[in-house]
């Protein structure tokens, strides 16, 4: 078993592929929201994603077969003066999960990171995804706070009109 992780180059039709192949399956896992992407994310993600300066994807490979990937983008920490990397959506499809593929992934999202002098990794993770928590623990992370007296952080949404 062979395994590569790379950073997706957007402008390489095999790549963006496999960008919206594995994003897809993602998308329709239960975890995911269990509905397939719609026809103008599969159409447009990837030209929007090489627009944006901020946004890198890292895709890992088993014996040459798309297996993983990781959407990043870069954020700023107004407390650390410092850019962040916030990790916006994990994946490793069904048949190549157990193998360590995230921890791969992971590892070159830090190596990069680094590379950009930032000071933290951040994502967010279901209540219910006990298996990402496990691995993201293990991986060094945990849930935020600032003190022990609020508490910990919470990841809210408001869903603006198209």
């Amino acid at each position: 078993m062979a395994v590569k992780v790379i950073q997706a180059d957007y402008h390489n039709p095999q790549h963006a592929r496999h960008v919206i192949e594995l994003l897809d399956c993602y998308a329709t896992d239960p975890m995911g929201g269990g509905m397939a992407l719609s026809d103008f994310t599969a159409q447009n993600l990837i030209p929007a994603l090489a627009d944006r300066r901020d946004a890198f994807s890292i895709l890992a490979y088993v014996d040459g077969q798309p297996a993983g990937l990781i959407n990043c983008f870069e954020g700023f920490s107004t407390f650390a003066c410092r850019p962040l990397i916030n990790i916006h959506d994990v994946v490793v499809a069904g048949e190549y999960r157990g193998m360590g593929l995230s921890r791969k992934m992971f590892d070159l999202v830090e190596d990069i990171a680094q590379q950009r002098q930032c000071c933290k990794l951040t994502l967010e993770v279901v209540t219910g995804n006990t298996t990402a928590q496990a691995a993201y623990e293990r991986f060094g992370f945990k849930p935020y706070q600032l003190d022990d007296h609020h508490g910990q952080a919470m990841f809210w949404e408001k869903p603006l009109p198209a």
